[in-house]
């Protein structure tokens, strides 16, 4: 157990004796997307009370009901939401317009995840912590449903800031681990104004395509983009690419450190 001044978190071996399971049991669960805990700032595993009690309601749907891991997952989500949920922050948002779109689709976790190409654990990783899918998965799913990206990850509020400050910019939830999307246009335009920072190796994890056209600019580091599977363009500072969004695009950042970009689609159909 630890920090004092903030919620209870548990280390591991703390949370796995109080459900009452042994600590690779623990891992296990984490794998196929029961429970993803969160991190300390050096990366170990740490268990919140309600993912303790989220542990047991696991154990017992195992034990008691005999339920494989796709039926416990569906299990708990006719429950009522979890804190650790909540505890994700900004991305809970994503996750639950995910699980909506799905309910009203008569979807399971299952048949989802196998129309799309992921596993159903990455998938309600993804409801119940917004985080743990490529850009290309999530851009996949946005299709799925028949909405956008841009549509999903945003808020929309009725109160539209025509003027963003700098550094006052809102982010989209990471669901991409190394990729910060920060809008620099609030609300529902003709154009999508994102600025783009990549951690070094961020990548797109395969081709995606809508329609309209986008622009980018580099702003610093570099980027490689390969349009249509055999055009590569490899861009530096103040370079800029302008091209038709229904070509197949994929990116990555090439650089040794971050990369930053400004990233344009217009009508705003990613």
């Amino acid at each position: 157990m630890n920090d004092e001044n903030g919620p209870v978190r548990y280390k591991v071996a703390e949370a796995a004796r109080l459900a009452g399971v042994s600590a690779s049991t623990l891992r296990l669960w984490e794998s196929q997307g029961l429970l993803v805990p969160g991190r300390s700032q050096t990366g170990h595993r740490q268990y919140s009370a309600d993912d303790v009690a989220r542990l047991k309601r696991i154990s017992w749907y195992r034990v008691e009901r005999g339920l494989n891991p796709a039926a416990i997952r569906e299990a708990l989500e006719g429950e009522e939401p979890s804190a650790d949920g909540a505890e994700a922050g900004q991305g809970t948002g994503l996750g639950r317009k995910l699980r909506s779109l799905r309910h009203a689709s008569g979807k399971t976790l299952d048949q989802v995840a196998g129309d799309i190409g992921i596993t159903a654990s990455t998938l309600s990783t993804l409801e119940r912590t917004s985080q743990g899918v490529s850009f290309k998965t999530l851009h996949d799913l946005a299709e799925y449903y028949g909405t956008t990206v841009s549509r999903l990850s945003g808020d929309e509020s009725d109160e539209v800031p025509a003027l963003v400050r700098a550094g006052e910019w809102r982010s989209w939830p990471e669901t991409t681990p190394g990729v910060t999307v920060q809008l620099l246009a609030e609300g529902r335009r003709m154009m999508d104004c994102h600025r783009f920072v990549l951690a070094p190796g961020a990548a797109s994890e395969g081709a995606y395509r809508h329609e309209g056209e986008e622009f980018m600019h580099v702003l610093s580091g570099r980027l490689e983009l390969v349009l249509d599977s055999d055009q590569f363009f490899d861009l530096g500072p103040g370079d800029s690419l302008y091209f038709e969004s229904r070509r197949y695009h994929s990116w990555r950042n090439r650089h040794d450190g971050e990369t930053m970009l400004l990233w344009i689609n217009t009508p705003p159909t990613f």
